[in-house]
């Protein structure tokens, strides 16, 4: 994955094989506790759900490499990897299992054709602007996907994801609900 920094992206991975990567209420929030740590110093969560075999995020790069203590720089891609990494060996070791838990690949877009944005070159004019309703279609298809899966009768019904912070139903920190808000991503819809 490649990323700038102040640009939109959906974040996405599965199970390897579409297997089942959460197995336990506990491990969804083991999870979010890994994004706040991993992910949160790179970027500004917009929205985000955690499904049983696969998670979604959309996000703002707030910054691409940052410092570590030894003096090195760890980059988002980096920190991702290593993310998931340990949230793999921590759940092969309560499943007694072994090997690869996420498919090899995490994937990236930042607008609706496959490939990249930016503000220059290739695809430049499909750029997140306010006529390009890619952020809020994002939006709404991260948050929905409970409801698609028929495991939740509404999307703020389901515990692992955003969609409860932006109905009101949570005071949910993870998520930078002022900048979606800026960004025109909430619609007048019932999550």
């Amino acid at each position: 994955m490649q990323f700038e920094a102040n640009l939109m992206y959906h974040i996405y991975n599965q199970g390897n094989n579409k297997q089942q990567v959460f197995f336990k209420p506990d491990n969804y929030l083991f999870f979010i506790r890994k994004m706040r740590t991993y992910m949160l110093p790179y970027v500004d969560f917009l929205c985000y759900c955690l499904m049983p075999n696969h998670f979604h995020f959309l996000v703002v790069v707030k910054t691409v490499r940052l410092p570590l203590p030894n003096g090195k720089e760890r980059s988002l891609n980096d920190s991702i990897a290593v993310m998931l990494r340990s949230y793999s060996r921590a759940i092969n070791k309560q499943e007694s299992r072994s090997g690869s838990l996420f498919r090899e690949d995490t994937k990236a877009k930042n607008g609706i054709i496959e490939g990249f944005i930016t503000l220059h070159g290739k695809n430049s004019e499909q750029f997140f602007k306010s006529d390009n309703d890619y952020g809020r279609i994002c939006f709404e298809y991260i948050h929905n996907n409970p409801i698609k899966s028929n495991l939740a009768a509404k999307a703020s019904d389901w515990p692992y994801s955003s969609a409860s912070d932006y109905a009101g139903l949570r005071n949910g920190t993870l998520c930078n609900k002022e900048l979606a808000r800026q960004l025109n991503l909430i619609m007048s819809h019932k999550i």
